[in-house]
């Protein structure tokens, strides 16, 4: 199996997780969990990994390091080729949602923009003579003082990832 490969060619190497996941620049966990069978790298990851253990690619899919089968290194390859493509969709969507949010966020900045020009500070023209009104107000005005100065920084930060993430779903 890939997870038995990875770890006997490492230990043959003389290299620990955090050597090899330094190398591939990932986290120790990842390598571990590719050890353990919890996760598999993908297609990239793999040609990094044999680079980087100095061995190809079809020698870390075989199901035995001694005894291969042409077939079950195929089957392993598409297994693994249908992982990464599920993991990619998976990876557009979550961007797709989270694009989806920075939309909803933005025109909700507007709209908090539009309520506070429309309504022009009514908090100014209020009798302050009763207590509640009074906290009321300087409430409203610190609320209004606050999302002046910070909307519009949220607003050009996600309108900035928006575009970013449009790129990054083109490509």
């Amino acid at each position: 199996m890939l997870s038995e490969n990875i770890k006997k060619i490492r230990k043959s190497k003389g290299l620990t997780q955090k050597d090899l996941a330094l190398q591939l620049n990932v986290v120790r966990q990842t390598v571990s969990k590719w050890e353990q069978g919890l996760s598999v790298p993908d297609s990239e990851m793999l040609i990094s990994l044999s680079k980087v253990l100095d061995i190809p690619v079809n020698v870390l899919l075989e199901q035995n390091l001694h005894t291969e089968n042409e077939l079950e290194i195929k089957d392993l390859s598409l297994r693994l080729e249908a992982i990464n493509v599920y993991l990619a969709q998976k990876e557009k969507s979550r961007k797709k949602q989270y694009q989806k949010l920075l939309i909803l966020l933005c025109v909700l900045v507007v709209l908090i923009f539009g309520f506070l020009v429309y309504f022009n500070s009514p908090y100014l023209e209020w009798n302050y003579a009763n207590p509640e009104r009074a906290v009321l107000g300087v409430g409203y005005h610190v609320f209004e003082w606050l999302f002046v100065r910070i909307a519009p920084v949220i607003l050009i930060c996600a309108i900035v990832e928006i575009i970013v993430l449009k790129k990054a779903l083109k490509s």
